[in-house]
């Protein structure tokens, strides 16, 4: 595949993202539960990262709009929802992501938000990429995992036409395999080599569609494991969600990390990285 005509590294906030960068960190709880506890959250966040080589953009969704069962916990909704994050970027001084679902939310996001999200089974949606471009903030589209990875050229080519020049992709789990997502490494150097950094989300990728019965399972023993096998093929971006007590948590909390233990989950993976930067 050859390299497209696209910002590399990627701008995001005052952050740059690709090649030759520190690694850009994207994590967050799952979904706005309350304010106090999205803001402690992102104070703890800041704290781990602090003496690290590391980006902190601080992720939380507003609404969960995939979800098993029509009774599954949703959020905080749009207006609520970006009050908190906007606070969050004001209290804590954190560029903040959330994924947008429908077109008509990408302009009232991009007016928060320093980077915008599109959900894997969004990828392919061309008028939700189109109003996230236009609004021109940077991009980060999850790849579908009924895509293959060269297939992201198209919604590169998408985003570009319509005027986005900071674009990330993300792997979150390439197909889906005796009830629990499988990874293809493979896709990360495919997808670096469409021009656009690339981004690994460890915790979504250890998801078990269904697996609780009316609710998504997984098992965070392998987020740890997923995540130094990406930072080995090597990643331009880290997505973790991550809570104080997953286990209570209404939304994924089967496949979120624990907050106190990030801290040595970091160490160890930024010692991979360090090792295959002396590669090149």
């Amino acid at each position: 595949m050859n390299a497209a005509a696209h910002d590399n590294p990627a701008a995001i906030g005052p952050y740059r993202c690709g090649r030759g960068q520190k690694l850009l960190l994207i994590a967050g709880p799952c979904v706005i539960e309350t304010p106090d506890l999205t803001l402690s959250i992102a104070v703890r966040l800041k704290e781990i990262v602090s003496a690290l080589p590391v980006q902190l953009v601080f992720k939380a969704s507003f609404d969960k709009a995939n979800r098993t069962s029509a009774s599954a916990f949703r959020g905080a909704g749009l207006d609520e929802g970006l009050a908190v994050l906007a606070d969050v970027k004001r209290r804590i001084g954190l560029p903040v992501t959330t994924d947008i679902h429908e077109s008509h939310q990408a302009a009232p996001v991009a007016e928060v938000c320093d980077l915008l999200q599109i959900p894997a089974f969004l990828a392919r949606q061309t008028d939700l990429l189109v109003a996230a471009a236009r609004t021109g903030r940077a991009v980060h589209v999850k790849k579908g995992q009924f895509m293959a990875p060269w297939d992201m050229r198209h919604v590169v080519d998408k985003l570009a036409a319509a005027g986005c020049k900071n674009i990330l992709l993300c792997e979150r789990g390439t197909f889906f395999g005796y009830g629990r997502l499988i990874n293809d490494m493979r896709s990360l150097p495919m997808m670096r080599d469409l021009g656009v950094p690339v981004v690994f989300d460890a915790t979504h990728s250890v998801q078990e569609p269904g697996g609780l019965g009316s609710a998504t399972g997984g098992n965070r023993a392998m987020v740890e494991p997923l995540a130094r096998a990406a930072m080995a093929v090597g990643i331009d971006g880290l997505f973790l969600e991550t809570h104080p007590s997953p286990d209570s948590a209404p939304s994924d909390g089967p496949n979120m990390l624990r907050l106190d233990d990030l801290p040595a989950v970091l160490a160890r993976l930024l010692a991979i990285r360090k090792t295959v930067e002396s590669f090149s």
